[in-house]
This record gives C-alpha cells, structure tokens and sequence, in this order.
C-alpha cells in the first residue's frame, strides 16, 4: 500500500561542504536536465552547475553565493524529487523553505522546468548582486524541542528596542520550526548579534552570503521580479502548493495573477512562516510521512519541531520524534542521508 507524502523542498542554505558531489552521485542519470541547466548556466555566462558540483574542494565563498547555491540547490532537489519510487508514495502536497517555494513550484508544474531555472537563476543573481542586509538565527526552544515560554514576546522587546535606534531595520525574516530567522541592514544584524546570549556554543549565528531575505528591504528586488516575470509563466499546478504563509494553491482554484504577485512580491517581502506550512500541510492533508527532498539534511530538526508544537501524532519533545524515527514507520525521510534515501527512491 502506498504511502501519502507531503514534499518538502529546501533553502538557500542547505548545500554544504558534506553534499559536494551530490549531483554526481545521485543524479548522474538526469543527463538531460543538468546539460539543460549547465546550458543556461553557460548562457549567462555563469560556471556551470556541474562544474560547481565537481569542484575537488568546497568553497564557502564560492558555493554560498546566490547566483551559485541557488541553481545547484534546486538541480539537487528537483532530481531527488524525480527519484522518489511512485509505486511506494503519493505526493498530496508540497511545500518549502525560503527558496524552497520556487522549487515547490517546479515540481507542481506551476512553472516549467525551464521557467524553474530561469526564476531560481535570476532571483539568486539578483538577490547576490545587490546583497541588501544579512540574516541570523537564534532558538526559541529549549533542549527538548519546546518552546520556552516567553522567549518571543523578549525577542520582540529586543528588536523593538534596535528598531527604535537611528540607522536600524530589523525584522522576522522566516519562523522555522524552533529557530527564528531576523533579516535586517547591516547595522541592525550586528546590534541583534551583540545583545543576544549565546547558547548552544554556536547561536546567534549570522548566515553567510545571505541577504535580508523575506523582509521589505528587498522592495527594489520584488520590483524588478515583477517587472521581468509576468503572470503567464505560471500555470495552475498538478499538485496542492503550501506557500509561506500556509496557503493552498489547489490545482482548480489558482489564478496566474495572483501567484505571480505572491511569488514575486508578498513572498520576497513578507517574512516567510515555514512552521505554519509544515502544521498546514500536516492537518489538510494528514500525509502518513514527510519526505525532505536534499541536498543537506538541515530542515529535519525544523520540521520535527514545527510538528512538536502541534502535538501531531503524539509528538511532544525531541524524544518522541527520535524514537518515531527509529520504529518501522517513520514521519520524516531525509534523502540527504543515505539510511533515510534507500527507503524512499
């Protein structure tokens, strides 16, 4: 009997110096769609996704910038995506992280495999060109994977106060799971640096080569995205879509218009509540499993999390997600991880 799975595409983070290689040594029977992106790539006048993926060592500088991650990241996804065994899962639905959502949209067919590339290509040129602000991340959970009661309402007392200093933008630039992103100008991002505890020995931790992703800072990037990519690139998808807000995008009921806007505008601007697509996802859809597509295996903790706050499936702390894992029907299947991946291809 098959199993329902919601699909989950990742961020612009998730190609790290573990996945070099990743398209070489999962994907090499995908000739014809990485030639195709390699095509555009050379078009463009950009080093090729297959060369970025075959370098001998890897580059923070060079594999973590937008014009960069975000093409290898998307060849990695889509080809894991195209992986998945049929006669073992249903897709009910898919959803994303960040710059997940483009990749989302590849994978419904709300945008052809060429638009796909064209608008993850584009956005992460852009976005890496101008480089407006940073982001960093910080824990609102405590070592079981709750939240700490409080911990919010003194984060947002935080970003009032630097808010509130001359110079200063700050903002919510994605809830994911038990972490909240901030994306904000440099000035801010620093000051948010310097005032928080560190906790974990590694938090808060500034994202490298990321910009204020999700926030209205990235105003004169939306208005250009609107200016080069008009509505009828889009189509209704194959499959339900859950953006960043928790909306559906049902194949019968999307509009071109309105998807181009939200993708293009409210998406680029607006911060983006990964937890709430997830919980979404989970309760219209009551999916038996969640597969992550790769490259990285960053999002699972996210993602357990974001179930832990809904109680689902008796899910209440880490423990509990830990020993669903270990039993014969797990929630969530990474397929950056080989133990996880042979189940699922």
């Amino acid at each position: 009997m098959k199993k329902r799975a919601l699909i989950v595409a990742p961020g612009r983070g998730t190609y790290n110096k573990a996945d070099l290689g990743y398209l070489q040594k999962y994907h090499a029977d995908k000739a014809g769609f990485i030639t195709m992106i390699d095509n555009y790539r050379t078009s463009q006048d950009q080093t090729t996704i297959s060369d970025l993926d075959g370098k001998p060592n890897y580059s923070l500088k060079e594999h973590t910038r937008g014009d960069n991650a975000s093409p290898l990241i998307y060849a990695c996804a889509y080809g894991d995506y195209l992986s998945i065994d049929k006669n073992k899962f249903d897709t009910v639905a898919i959803t994303g992280n960040s710059m997940g959502w483009y990749i989302a949209l590849g994978c419904g067919k709300a945008l052809s495999e060429v638009s796909t590339i064209d608008v993850i290509n584009t956005m992460g040129t852009m976005m890496q060109d101008s480089l407006i602000g940073g982001q960093l991340i910080y824990p609102i959970i405590d070592d079981n994977w709750n939240i700490i009661k409080g911990k919010e309402a003194e984060l947002a007392h935080i970003v009032n106060d630097i808010n509130a200093m001359k110079g200063c933008a700050l903002y919510t630039s994605i809830m994911l799971g038990g972490f909240i992103v901030y994306g904000g100008n440099d000035a801010a991002i620093k000051e948010l640096h310097k005032r928080l505890p560190t906790v974990q020995d590694r938090f808060p931790l500034i994202l490298p080569n990321h910009a204020a992703f999700h926030t209205s800072l990235q105003k004169p990037i939306s208005d250009k995205a609107l200016d080069i990519f008009y509505a009828d690139i889009f189509s209704a998808p194959s499959i339900p879509l859950i953006d960043g807000r928790g909306h559906i995008w049902r194949p019968f009921a999307t509009n071109q218009d309105d998807i181009q806007s939200y993708t293009f505008n409210y998406q680029v601007r607006q911060y983006y509540d990964f937890t709430r697509a997830i919980q979404v996802g989970m309760k219209e859809f009551a999916p038996d499993c969640i597969i992550v597509l790769g490259p990285g295996t960053t999002l699972g903790g996210a993602i357990a999390q974001s179930l832990i706050q809904i109680g689902w499936d008796d899910l209440h702390c880490k423990a509990d997600f830990i020993e669903r894992q270990k039993g014969d029907n797990p929630i969530l299947y990474a397929m950056g991880m080989d133990e996880q991946r042979i189940h699922v291809v």
